[in-house]
């Protein structure tokens, strides 16, 4: 597969995972609890291999500005669960979750290390 293939992967994965996740902070009702788990859980899938392959296609290293690429994915994906398990943390949540893909985007783009 093409590297634009794992471009386009990674980045929609990137909107749908966010985008489930606000949806969790949003209404963490039980009821779309399920559904919501199962989506943020298959794009966080597809978004950590669409990066991998992304990385393989293009040669890259696994540097530093990749581990914290990581750890942002990490966080940003539990914090869906979290949102079901301690509704009152949403606020919380929600600005951790702009400033982790803050970073994300940050450490693509200049890879500072």
């Amino acid at each position: 597969m093409t590297p634009n293939f794992y471009h386009f992967l990674h980045v929609i994965s990137l909107l749908v995972l966010t985008g489930y996740t606000f949806f969790a902070f949003a209404g963490p009702a039980p009821a779309t609890k399920k559904k919501v788990m199962i989506i943020t859980g298959l794009t966080s899938l597809l978004m950590l291999v669409s990066g991998i392959g992304l990385m393989h296609k293009l040669g890259y290293e696994w540097r530093g500005w990749v581990i914290v690429k990581i750890v942002c994915w990490l966080a940003i994906s539990a914090f869906s669960g979290i949102a079901y398990r301690r509704p009152g943390a949403r606020g919380v949540l929600s600005a951790l979750t702009v400033l982790l893909a803050g970073v994300a985007v940050y450490m693509v783009f200049y890879k500072p290390f």
